[in-house]
């Protein structure tokens, strides 16, 4: 969360404690605020309302443990999630093309576990499987900090990356993958490369913005 966020998260979190008939205190009121700062004000609150209906351990005041065990559900569900979009796009589209998914995470891990060809030339479902956990653990790592890491703004496929082998000056085609404006957000938003600096992104978007930039199509 951001500063900002700070008295909304305190009078939801007095809310909370008046729900549990339980008396709250400013020194309460810190201690939560630095445990949930990592967290995302929409997923925190989210978390407060699925413990209240928990019927296992809802009848009683959640601890900051509570609620982080469940907004890691909610990082599981997008995991799987977005290794859905990966999975389908890998078996539809392949990894001949030069992508932009709608989710900037996806774009980081699958750059982390060395790019989109890489993840696409599995030589067995055997060892897809393993592939899809580890993707699925390393994208949880990064929702469950609810911020968006440096990522890279497309993710290199097989024919730009023989074209840039072979200094092949063609302008790549990017296929957008999920929400057309998302992915064109996500694209906007990333770096050329996990080495550009945070300072040089604003030449990236304005780059695109007057057209010198790549060619985006929807898939």
């Amino acid at each position: 969360m951001k500063p900002a966020d700070k008295e909304q998260f305190l009078t939801l979190l007095a809310d909370v404690f008046a729900f549990y008939k339980q008396p709250f205190s400013a020194f309460a009121g810190n201690v939560w605020w630095e445990a949930m700062r990592p967290y995302d004000f929409a997923a925190v609150s989210g978390a407060f309302s699925r413990h209240a209906v928990n019927p296992d351990s809802g009848q009683f005041l959640p601890k900051p443990a509570d609620v982080v065990r469940m907004i890691g559900g909610t990082s599981n569900d997008a995991a799987l999630s977005a290794w859905s979009k990966v999975d389908r796009a890998i078996r539809s589209i392949g990894t001949y093309e030069t992508v932009a998914f709608d989710d900037p995470i996806i774009h980081r891990v699958i750059s982390d576990m060395g790019g989109w060809v890489k993840l696409g030339s599995c030589p067995s479902e055997e060892e897809f499987v393993f592939v899809a956990k580890e993707f699925q653990n390393r994208y949880r790592g990064f929702a469950m900090r609810a911020e968006v890491p440096e990522y890279p703004r497309k993710l290199i496929g097989i024919a730009e990356a023989q074209n840039a082998e072979r200094s092949i000056q063609a302008q790549p085609r990017i296929l957008l993958l999920g929400d057309q404006a998302k992915a064109i957000s996500v694209y906007k938003g990333g770096a050329e490369s996990l080495r550009l600096l945070a300072t040089e992104l604003p030449q990236a978007s304005e780059m695109l913005r007057l057209g010198r930039a790549d060619n985006l199509e929807v898939a």
